[in-house]
């Protein structure tokens, strides 16, 4: 596995975590810079300074195991290629320390309180459960580990509970069933996010070429998430990229001319573009059609 991959896996974390905190009381910055020599933590999730938007989404939920945010929170990822080991708990607090640092300016410190510290890793850390106690939670797959005098918020995605909430989690989890339910129910908030989707299936498929799960499966699952989410601006918006020949496809030649002015998906056609294409069969038809509206 190259550090390039490595990187794309964390990327992709980090912007799907981005969606997540998307229109909530916090925001989310990514491979964070904390020294003039590049020391980059993963993830940092930063309660909304006073005056910013403040409201959450209805009915959003926090994944699972970071309930209890504090205004900064530090957050390492390890995906299935990388082991959660010691030394990147050691990093974790190292970048706590410089990020702490960084934010004072040479003014006190921010207080202790203000910070909570989380690792992520999708597979369970045999090696680090061998070292230390992990202290299980009222949730399945989240711990927490003592490490030095600081605690650390432990979630492992194979082992998080099968639950909507916990959908971003699950599409990091490469278990199929897993990936499949989090593609159902995760409701991406940026129109982009089938992009998103997209390059996180492909780098699944490149890793594991004979899994079962389909792009067509992975993308068409998230496609009513994403078509629901839409406002009828943006609707109209994506719409009106399309040629007329896409706008078109699948509509009976009744459906062509009907309702010229409100259809928002003939909207901007007019009677020849809905005509296009149609042929001798289909034509006698529309006429037909015509003649019983007459």
């Amino acid at each position: 596995m190259t550090s390039d991959r490595i990187r794309q896996w964390h990327r992709l974390f980090g912007i799907t975590l981005t969606d997540v905190f998307r229109a909530t009381p916090w925001r989310v910055e990514l491979e964070k810079e904390l020294a003039l020599q590049s020391q980059l933590l993963d993830v940092v999730i930063i309660e909304q300074a006073t005056g910013e938007p403040a409201l959450s989404p209805p009915g959003w939920e926090l994944p699972e195991g970071l309930e209890g945010l504090r205004a900064h929170n530090l957050l390492t990822y390890k995906s299935q290629h990388e082991a959660l080991d010691p030394w990147a708990l050691d990093e974790l607090i190292g970048h706590y320390v410089n990020y702490r640092k960084l934010l004072s300016r040479g003014a006190p410190l921010p207080p202790e309180a203000d910070f909570q510290l989380y690792a992520v890793a999708t597979r369970f850390p045999q090696g680090l459960a061998a070292q230390v106690p992990l202290i299980p939670t009222a949730w399945p797959g989240v711990f927490d580990i003592i490490w030095g005098t600081h605690p650390v918020r432990l979630i492992v995605l194979s082992a998080i509970d099968r639950h909507p909430r916990n959908a971003a989690w699950e599409l990091f989890s490469v278990q199929q069933d897993r990936i499949r339910h989090g593609a159902q129910h995760y409701p991406w908030r940026h129109t982009g996010a089938r992009e998103l989707m997209r390059e996180l299936y492909l780098i699944y498929v490149l890793e594991e070429p004979s899994m079962a799960y389909t792009m067509e499966d992975f993308i068409r699952e998230t496609h009513q998430q994403i078509l629901h989410g839409m406002t009828p601006d943006e609707r109209q918006a994506f719409l009106a990229e399309l040629d007329p020949d896409e706008r078109l496809h699948g509509l009976v030649p009744e459906e062509r001319l009907r309702g010229l002015g409100p259809e928002e998906r003939l909207r901007g056609l007019g009677p020849e573009e809905r005509l296009r294409g149609l042929g001798p069969d289909e034509l006698q038809q529309l006429k037909d059609y015509l003649k019983r509206l007459n």
